[in-house]
């Protein structure tokens, strides 16, 4: 118990309370010092920019007047009721559009090595060879893709 009040004699305690009020003060005239600083120097505040992700095939005009590929019913192997894989979209993604050309509204992103069966097409159009897919494991994931992202995997015989 002597040990204690030795310890902690009104002494003690004035110079804690006295370290602890001057420490206060400084912190206090710190914060007002670098405020003030701060505040005079003018910096700016911080600001956002959002850019959207990179499109694949890029939006033009929706006013698009697109034709079927004149006599060509299989391209490069694909045709109706193949079977293809995404390909080549480097972590992208394929987007897959409510119809065949770059101003229809995107359905879904196909990512890479995705299978997809081909319904119908080919749809020229936005200077692109357009097919129809659809997932053979869920038919809501269906839309327009872009052939230059498509891999043949089998045909229909």
């Amino acid at each position: 118990m002597q040990k204690i009040t030795r310890l902690f004699n009104r002494w003690s305690v004035l110079f804690f309370l006295v370290v602890l009020g001057v420490l206060c003060i400084v912190s206090f005239l710190v914060t007002i010092i670098f405020t003030g600083q701060r505040a005079s120097a003018g910096l700016p505040t911080a600001a956002f920019l959002i850019i959207p992700a990179p499109s694949l095939t890029p939006t033009i005009d929706p006013r698009i007047n697109y034709t079927p590929t004149p006599g060509g019913e299989v391209i490069n192997g694909i045709g109706k009721d193949s079977i293809v894989q995404i390909h080549g979209t480097e972590g992208a993604g394929l987007r897959l559009r409510s119809g065949p050309g770059t101003g229809y509204t995107l359905k879904f992103v196909a990512m890479d090595a995705e299978l997809y069966e081909v319904k119908d097409g080919p749809v020229d159009a936005d200077g692109y060879v357009w097919w129809y897919l659809v997932s053979p494991y869920d038919e809501n994931r269906s839309g327009w893709a872009v052939a230059d992202y498509l891999n043949l995997v089998t045909e229909n015989p």
